[in-house]
């Protein structure tokens, strides 16, 4: 299997909506992985309706302390 390079957002410390803006940022233009980190409780519900607004795939999705980390595949959407 081949490995993709994974784009970083470090969204820690910052409140709804800046978590989905700046993962909307970093996602312009490209294709491939984002992990997204996030410690703000907000994000929880906003993040995957944006991943599923734009038909992106969340691969995971896992939580070390405060941290919430999403992996997002941002996949084409199906024409």
């Amino acid at each position: 299997m081949e490995s993709q390079a994974v784009n970083h957002v470090d969204a820690r410390g910052l409140r709804c909506p800046l978590p989905v803006l700046r993962l909307r940022k970093m996602a312009e233009g490209r294709t491939g992985l984002i992990e997204l980190l996030s410690d703000d409780p907000a994000a929880e519900a906003d993040v995957p309706a944006f991943v599923r607004e734009k038909q992106w795939e969340l691969v995971s999705r896992t939580v070390e302390g405060a941290t919430i980390r999403w992996l997002i595949d941002l996949k084409s959407p199906s024409s």
